[in-house]
């Protein structure tokens, strides 16, 4: 695997399990704004952020407390040249029981520095996993504890985008 792709990984005191569960709910955890299912192979979801980012996802392997892929169908950004830098892309979910905890994989394959969002993307992918409480409840962790950039009592993601923009 590239070590160019993006990658981050965590543990928590959690089963594989709950883990899974936790990943298959991504409005628990990454957005509110998801149409369609989640939690089965072969299903297909669109995400979206405001009018800054619509995306289209296929789950292209489900193996239950072990692995999740979604494929990126369709992409669209409204702060790059090229919209569509994700179509393509594949984020996978590497799940693994580590006697003491759970370790959750995070790659985005195929988010590299040579696209022009990598910053902005590698970034909003970090403040994802830095709103991962160590349960599987992710949703009730987030809205109990605003994430950094409420705390910082301004939209430092939204500012870089706008500074991408202009």
């Amino acid at each position: 695997m590239n070590s160019q792709h993006y990658t981050a990984s965590f543990s928590v005191a959690q089963s594989p399990a709950a883990v899974f569960a936790a990943v298959t709910n991504p409005r628990g955890w990454w957005s509110e704004e998801i149409k369609g299912p989640t939690d089965r192979l072969g299903a297909e979801f669109n995400y979206h952020y405001q009018d800054i980012h619509r995306a289209r996802f296929r789950i292209t392997e489900f193996v239950p407390n072990t692995k999740v892929v979604w494929h990126v169908l369709a992409n669209e950004f409204n702060f790059v040249k090229d919209k569509t830098e994700w179509t393509g892309t594949d984020v996978v979910f590497e799940i693994a029981d580590r006697g003491d905890g759970t370790e959750l994989r995070f790659t985005h394959l195929g988010l590299t520095p040579t696209y022009e969002c990598y910053d902005v993307c590698s970034d909003a992918w970090g403040h994802v996993r830095a709103r991962q409480p160590p349960r599987s409840d992710f949703k009730r962790q987030r809205d109990a504890e605003p994430d950094r950039r409420e705390r910082a009592g301004g939209d430092q993601h939204q500012a870089r985008l706008g500074q991408r923009v202009g």
